[in-house]
Protein backbone atom coordinates (compact mmCIF):
# COMPACT_ATOMS: atom_id res chain seq x y z
CA UNK A 1 0.00 0.00 0.00
CA UNK A 2 1.45 3.48 -0.97
CA UNK A 3 2.45 5.96 1.85
CA UNK A 4 -0.31 8.51 2.60
CA UNK A 5 0.15 12.09 0.48
CA UNK A 6 0.62 13.39 3.54
CA UNK A 7 3.30 11.38 4.64
CA UNK A 8 4.89 11.63 1.04
CA UNK A 9 5.25 15.61 1.24
CA UNK A 10 7.03 14.97 4.86
CA UNK A 11 9.53 13.00 3.69
CA UNK A 12 10.42 14.90 0.58
CA UNK A 13 10.42 18.00 1.94
CA UNK A 14 13.13 16.81 4.46
CA UNK A 15 15.14 15.29 1.60
CA UNK A 16 15.02 18.83 -0.01
CA UNK A 17 16.07 20.38 3.27
CA UNK A 18 19.00 18.34 3.79
CA UNK A 19 19.87 18.48 -0.03
CA UNK A 20 19.56 22.54 0.12
CA UNK A 21 21.63 22.52 3.67
CA UNK A 22 24.26 20.01 2.25
CA UNK A 23 24.39 22.44 -0.48
CA UNK A 24 25.50 25.08 1.62
CA UNK A 25 27.54 24.01 3.87
CA UNK A 26 29.37 21.88 1.12
CA UNK A 27 29.70 24.22 -1.87
CA UNK A 28 33.33 24.41 -1.97
CA UNK A 29 33.75 21.20 -1.49
CA UNK A 30 31.37 19.93 -4.08
CA UNK A 31 32.50 22.77 -6.89
CA UNK A 32 34.31 20.27 -8.47
CA UNK A 33 32.04 17.09 -8.68
CA UNK A 34 29.03 19.78 -10.29
CA UNK A 35 31.68 21.00 -12.80
CA UNK A 36 32.79 17.37 -13.86
CA UNK A 37 29.44 16.67 -14.15
CA UNK A 38 28.21 19.26 -16.05
CA UNK A 39 30.92 18.67 -18.64
CA UNK A 40 29.65 14.42 -18.73
CA UNK A 41 26.51 15.85 -19.22
CA UNK A 42 27.29 18.45 -22.35
CA UNK A 43 29.38 15.60 -24.29
CA UNK A 44 27.37 12.44 -23.25
CA UNK A 45 25.50 13.22 -26.66
CA UNK A 46 28.34 13.19 -28.72
CA UNK A 47 29.61 10.07 -26.49
CA UNK A 48 26.65 7.96 -27.74
CA UNK A 49 26.84 8.99 -31.50
CA UNK A 50 30.64 7.80 -31.09
CA UNK A 51 29.25 4.58 -29.50
CA UNK A 52 26.39 4.70 -32.85
CA UNK A 53 29.03 4.58 -35.32
CA UNK A 54 30.60 1.56 -33.82
CA UNK A 55 33.54 2.63 -30.70
CA UNK A 56 32.89 1.04 -27.53
CA UNK A 57 31.76 3.45 -24.22
CA UNK A 58 35.66 3.38 -23.51
CA UNK A 59 37.03 4.18 -26.85
CA UNK A 60 34.38 7.04 -27.57
CA UNK A 61 35.52 8.65 -23.77
CA UNK A 62 38.75 8.32 -24.67
CA UNK A 63 38.46 9.70 -28.50
CA UNK A 64 36.63 12.97 -26.45
CA UNK A 65 39.50 13.23 -23.57
CA UNK A 66 42.14 13.33 -26.58
CA UNK A 67 40.52 15.65 -28.32
CA UNK A 68 39.51 17.89 -25.32
CA UNK A 69 42.94 18.18 -24.14
CA UNK A 70 44.73 19.07 -27.61
CA UNK A 71 41.40 22.03 -27.49
CA UNK A 72 42.76 23.02 -24.10
CA UNK A 73 46.39 23.16 -24.65
CA UNK A 74 45.75 25.13 -27.82
CA UNK A 75 43.55 27.95 -26.01
CA UNK A 76 46.34 28.07 -23.18
CA UNK A 77 48.98 28.43 -25.53
CA UNK A 78 47.43 30.77 -28.18
CA UNK A 79 44.58 32.71 -26.34
CA UNK A 80 44.63 32.88 -22.53
CA UNK A 81 47.97 34.91 -22.26
CA UNK A 82 46.76 37.33 -25.38
CA UNK A 83 43.34 37.68 -22.97
CA UNK A 84 45.19 38.33 -19.71
CA UNK A 85 47.08 40.98 -20.94
CA UNK A 86 44.69 43.07 -22.76
CA UNK A 87 42.45 42.82 -19.56
CA UNK A 88 45.85 44.23 -17.40
CA UNK A 89 46.28 46.91 -20.17
CA UNK A 90 42.28 48.01 -19.98
CA UNK A 91 42.57 48.09 -16.72
CA UNK A 92 45.81 50.41 -16.83
CA UNK A 93 44.48 52.56 -19.03
CA UNK A 94 40.37 53.49 -17.78
CA UNK A 95 41.75 56.42 -16.09
CA UNK A 96 43.14 57.74 -18.92
CA UNK A 97 39.64 57.03 -20.96
CA UNK A 98 37.99 58.73 -17.95
CA UNK A 99 40.48 61.53 -18.26
CA UNK A 100 39.33 62.37 -22.24
CA UNK A 101 36.00 62.01 -21.32
CA UNK A 102 36.04 64.67 -18.88
CA UNK A 103 38.36 66.55 -21.07
CA UNK A 104 35.82 66.06 -23.62
CA UNK A 105 33.18 66.85 -21.70
CA UNK A 106 34.65 69.88 -20.59
CA UNK A 107 35.59 71.35 -24.17
CA UNK A 108 31.88 71.21 -24.98
CA UNK A 109 29.96 71.99 -21.60
CA UNK A 110 32.47 73.98 -19.80
CA UNK A 111 30.30 75.39 -17.54
CA UNK A 112 28.85 71.60 -16.45
CA UNK A 113 32.17 70.42 -15.57
CA UNK A 114 33.75 72.99 -13.63
CA UNK A 115 37.24 72.21 -11.20
CA UNK A 116 34.82 72.26 -8.76
CA UNK A 117 31.79 70.19 -10.28
CA UNK A 118 30.65 67.46 -8.87
CA UNK A 119 30.44 65.75 -12.03
CA UNK A 120 34.10 66.18 -12.88
CA UNK A 121 35.01 64.63 -9.68
CA UNK A 122 32.98 61.60 -9.89
CA UNK A 123 34.57 61.10 -13.53
CA UNK A 124 37.93 61.08 -12.13
CA UNK A 125 37.10 59.17 -8.97
CA UNK A 126 35.72 56.56 -11.02
CA UNK A 127 38.83 56.32 -13.39
CA UNK A 128 41.18 55.99 -10.57
CA UNK A 129 38.21 53.47 -8.70
CA UNK A 130 38.90 51.33 -11.70
CA UNK A 131 42.20 51.33 -11.90
CA UNK A 132 42.92 50.50 -7.91
CA UNK A 133 40.21 47.99 -7.68
CA UNK A 134 40.98 46.48 -11.04
CA UNK A 135 44.12 45.69 -10.60
CA UNK A 136 43.70 44.14 -6.57
CA UNK A 137 40.97 42.41 -8.47
CA UNK A 138 43.25 41.12 -10.48
CA UNK A 139 45.88 40.46 -8.24
CA UNK A 140 43.60 38.34 -5.68
CA UNK A 141 42.70 36.28 -9.21
CA UNK A 142 45.93 35.61 -10.20
CA UNK A 143 47.14 34.63 -6.17
CA UNK A 144 43.83 32.45 -6.47
CA UNK A 145 44.82 30.91 -10.09
CA UNK A 146 47.94 29.99 -8.77
CA UNK A 147 47.47 28.48 -5.18
CA UNK A 148 48.01 24.72 -5.15
CA UNK A 149 44.49 23.72 -4.14
CA UNK A 150 42.93 25.57 -7.15
CA UNK A 151 45.43 24.68 -9.92
CA UNK A 152 44.63 20.66 -8.95
CA UNK A 153 40.85 21.30 -8.43
CA UNK A 154 40.80 22.92 -12.46
CA UNK A 155 43.84 20.96 -14.19
CA UNK A 156 42.93 17.17 -12.47
CA UNK A 157 40.02 16.32 -9.96
CA UNK A 158 37.62 18.00 -12.42
CA UNK A 159 38.70 16.42 -15.54
CA UNK A 160 39.25 13.10 -13.69
CA UNK A 161 35.88 13.04 -12.34
CA UNK A 162 34.21 14.03 -15.96
CA UNK A 163 36.07 11.38 -17.53
CA UNK A 164 34.53 8.90 -14.80
CA UNK A 165 31.15 10.15 -15.42
CA UNK A 166 31.00 10.27 -19.22
CA UNK A 167 32.11 6.81 -19.24
CA UNK A 168 29.68 5.48 -16.37
CA UNK A 169 26.74 8.15 -17.29
CA UNK A 170 24.47 5.83 -19.09
CA UNK A 171 24.77 3.28 -16.40
CA UNK A 172 24.20 6.04 -13.60
CA UNK A 173 20.74 7.08 -15.43
CA UNK A 174 20.05 3.17 -14.95
CA UNK A 175 20.56 2.84 -11.24
CA UNK A 176 18.56 6.25 -10.42
CA UNK A 177 15.94 4.89 -12.41
CA UNK A 178 15.52 1.47 -10.18
CA UNK A 179 15.95 3.84 -7.31
CA UNK A 180 12.82 5.57 -7.68
CA UNK A 181 9.34 5.02 -6.25
CA UNK A 182 7.26 3.00 -8.10
CA UNK A 183 4.19 4.74 -7.95
CA UNK A 184 5.62 8.03 -9.24
CA UNK A 185 8.21 6.80 -11.39
CA UNK A 186 6.22 7.43 -14.53
CA UNK A 187 5.29 10.74 -14.14
CA UNK A 188 9.10 11.54 -12.49
CA UNK A 189 10.66 10.33 -15.63
CA UNK A 190 7.80 12.68 -17.66
CA UNK A 191 9.13 15.13 -15.71
CA UNK A 192 13.04 14.39 -16.59
CA UNK A 193 12.65 14.51 -19.96
CA UNK A 194 11.10 17.13 -20.20
CA UNK A 195 14.17 18.71 -18.25
CA UNK A 196 16.60 17.07 -20.40
CA UNK A 197 15.04 18.42 -23.29
CA UNK A 198 14.97 21.71 -21.72
CA UNK A 199 18.48 21.85 -20.61
CA UNK A 200 20.07 20.23 -23.59
CA UNK A 201 18.24 23.04 -26.25
CA UNK A 202 19.39 26.18 -23.33
CA UNK A 203 22.87 24.77 -22.01
CA UNK A 204 24.09 23.15 -25.33
CA UNK A 205 22.30 25.32 -27.13
CA UNK A 206 23.18 28.50 -25.77
CA UNK A 207 26.97 27.33 -24.94
CA UNK A 208 27.41 26.63 -28.54
CA UNK A 209 25.66 29.84 -29.54
CA UNK A 210 28.19 31.74 -26.46
CA UNK A 211 31.23 30.21 -28.20
CA UNK A 212 30.35 31.27 -31.81
CA UNK A 213 29.32 34.52 -31.08
CA UNK A 214 32.21 35.33 -28.47
CA UNK A 215 34.94 33.64 -31.33
CA UNK A 216 33.36 36.18 -34.01
CA UNK A 217 33.27 39.31 -32.25
CA UNK A 218 36.84 38.58 -30.86
CA UNK A 219 38.20 37.94 -34.47
CA UNK A 220 36.35 40.61 -36.02
CA UNK A 221 36.67 43.23 -33.39
CA UNK A 222 40.89 42.24 -33.78
CA UNK A 223 40.80 42.86 -37.67
CA UNK A 224 39.20 46.12 -37.70
CA UNK A 225 42.02 47.21 -35.21
CA UNK A 226 40.12 47.47 -32.36
CA UNK A 227 42.80 47.60 -29.33
CA UNK A 228 41.11 45.34 -26.48
CA UNK A 229 38.73 43.51 -29.11
CA UNK A 230 39.54 39.19 -27.33
CA UNK A 231 38.48 40.94 -24.12
CA UNK A 232 35.87 42.53 -25.47
CA UNK A 233 34.82 39.42 -27.75
CA UNK A 234 35.25 37.24 -24.55
CA UNK A 235 32.77 39.20 -22.27
CA UNK A 236 30.24 39.67 -25.17
CA UNK A 237 30.22 35.80 -25.89
CA UNK A 238 30.26 34.97 -22.28
CA UNK A 239 27.00 37.26 -21.39
CA UNK A 240 25.41 36.32 -24.33
CA UNK A 241 23.17 33.19 -22.66
CA UNK A 242 20.87 35.92 -21.80
CA UNK A 243 18.95 37.53 -25.00
CA UNK A 244 20.49 40.93 -26.03
CA UNK A 245 22.48 42.01 -22.88
CA UNK A 246 25.66 40.03 -24.40
CA UNK A 247 25.49 42.31 -27.41
CA UNK A 248 24.20 45.16 -25.54
CA UNK A 249 27.28 45.36 -22.77
CA UNK A 250 29.82 43.87 -25.82
CA UNK A 251 28.65 46.84 -28.24
CA UNK A 252 28.64 49.42 -25.43
CA UNK A 253 32.01 48.41 -24.30
CA UNK A 254 33.43 48.30 -28.12
CA UNK A 255 32.27 51.12 -29.23
CA UNK A 256 33.11 53.17 -26.67
CA UNK A 257 37.01 52.09 -27.21
CA UNK A 258 36.80 52.63 -30.95
CA UNK A 259 35.24 56.68 -30.14
CA UNK A 260 38.50 57.09 -28.14
CA UNK A 261 40.97 54.91 -30.11
CA UNK A 262 39.58 56.06 -33.77
CA UNK A 263 37.60 59.32 -32.89
CA UNK A 264 37.31 61.43 -36.70
CA UNK A 265 37.44 57.96 -38.15
CA UNK A 266 33.80 57.42 -38.63
CA UNK A 267 34.64 54.63 -41.04
CA UNK A 268 36.30 52.52 -38.59
CA UNK A 269 33.59 52.97 -35.66
CA UNK A 270 30.82 52.17 -38.01
CA UNK A 271 32.58 48.86 -38.86
CA UNK A 272 32.74 48.30 -35.04
CA UNK A 273 29.11 48.94 -34.61
CA UNK A 274 28.20 47.29 -37.67
CA UNK A 275 30.05 44.16 -36.50
CA UNK A 276 27.48 44.19 -33.49
CA UNK A 277 24.50 44.38 -35.69
CA UNK A 278 25.55 41.77 -38.07
CA UNK A 279 26.39 39.71 -34.78
CA UNK A 280 22.51 40.12 -33.39
CA UNK A 281 21.39 39.77 -36.82
CA UNK A 282 23.13 36.11 -36.64
CA UNK A 283 22.03 35.50 -33.42
CA UNK A 284 18.45 35.95 -34.26
CA UNK A 285 17.85 34.74 -37.05
CA UNK A 286 20.17 31.81 -37.45
CA UNK A 287 22.08 30.76 -34.29
CA UNK A 288 19.42 30.60 -32.06
CA UNK A 289 16.36 29.67 -33.83
CA UNK A 290 18.45 26.24 -35.29
CA UNK A 291 20.76 25.74 -31.69
CA UNK A 292 18.32 26.49 -29.22
CA UNK A 293 14.62 26.61 -30.65
CA UNK A 294 11.53 28.23 -29.56
CA UNK A 295 10.26 26.13 -26.70
CA UNK A 296 13.22 26.19 -23.98
CA UNK A 297 10.56 28.29 -21.88
CA UNK A 298 13.58 30.19 -20.12
CA UNK A 299 12.35 33.90 -19.67
CA UNK A 300 15.37 36.39 -19.59
CA UNK A 301 13.62 37.41 -16.17
CA UNK A 302 13.70 34.24 -14.65
CA UNK A 303 17.49 33.24 -15.62
CA UNK A 304 18.83 36.70 -13.67
CA UNK A 305 16.68 35.72 -10.74
CA UNK A 306 17.80 32.41 -10.62
CA UNK A 307 21.42 33.61 -10.79
CA UNK A 308 21.11 36.27 -8.21
CA UNK A 309 19.27 33.95 -5.88
CA UNK A 310 21.32 30.89 -5.64
CA UNK A 311 24.63 33.07 -6.32
CA UNK A 312 23.48 34.90 -3.13
CA UNK A 313 23.29 31.93 -1.19
CA UNK A 314 25.64 29.60 -2.58
CA UNK A 315 27.93 31.76 -3.94
CA UNK A 316 30.09 30.73 -7.28
CA UNK A 317 28.28 26.88 -6.93
CA UNK A 318 25.31 28.17 -6.61
CA UNK A 319 25.50 30.38 -9.98
CA UNK A 320 27.05 27.11 -11.85
CA UNK A 321 23.79 25.38 -10.64
CA UNK A 322 21.41 28.24 -11.14
CA UNK A 323 20.24 27.55 -14.46
CA UNK A 324 19.87 23.49 -14.50
CA UNK A 325 17.67 24.48 -11.00
CA UNK A 326 15.83 27.10 -12.82
CA UNK A 327 15.19 24.61 -15.86
CA UNK A 328 14.07 21.96 -13.68
CA UNK A 329 11.94 24.72 -11.61
CA UNK A 330 9.86 25.80 -14.50
CA UNK A 331 9.46 22.14 -15.87
CA UNK A 332 8.12 21.76 -12.33
CA UNK A 333 6.19 24.73 -12.33
CA UNK A 334 4.27 24.38 -15.94
CA UNK A 335 3.82 20.60 -14.55
CA UNK A 336 1.77 22.31 -11.15
CA UNK A 337 0.08 24.58 -13.67
CA UNK A 338 -1.55 21.66 -16.11
CA UNK A 339 -2.13 19.73 -12.58
CA UNK A 340 -4.13 22.36 -11.14
CA UNK A 341 -6.62 23.42 -14.47
CA UNK A 342 -7.19 19.76 -14.69
CA UNK A 343 -8.25 19.76 -10.72
CA UNK A 344 -11.63 20.62 -8.79
CA UNK A 345 -9.92 23.94 -7.05
CA UNK A 346 -9.76 25.05 -10.32
CA UNK A 347 -12.56 23.77 -12.22
CA UNK A 348 -15.26 24.01 -9.04
CA UNK A 349 -17.98 22.25 -9.14
CA UNK A 350 -19.15 22.73 -12.78
CA UNK A 351 -16.33 20.08 -13.82
CA UNK A 352 -18.04 17.68 -11.22
CA UNK A 353 -21.48 18.23 -12.96
CA UNK A 354 -20.31 17.65 -16.12
CA UNK A 355 -19.06 14.58 -15.32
Amino acid sequence: MALPARLQVIYWSIAFAVFFVLMWALGDVLMPFILGGAIAYFLDPVADRLERMGLSRVAATAVITLCGVMIFVIVTLLVVPTLISQTIQLVNVAPEYARSVSASLTERFPTLLDENSTLRQSIQSLGETIQSRGAELAETALNSALSFVNVLILLVIVPVVSVYMLLDWDRMVEKIDTLLPRDHAPTIRQLAGEIDNTLASFIRGMGTVCLVLGTYYAIALMVVGLQFGLVVGFVAGLVTFIPYLGALIGGALAIGLALFQFWGDWVSIGLVAGIFVLGQVMEGNVLTPKLVGSSVGLHPVWLLLALSVFGALFGFVGMLVAVPVAAALGVVARFGITQYRNSLLYRGMSARDDS
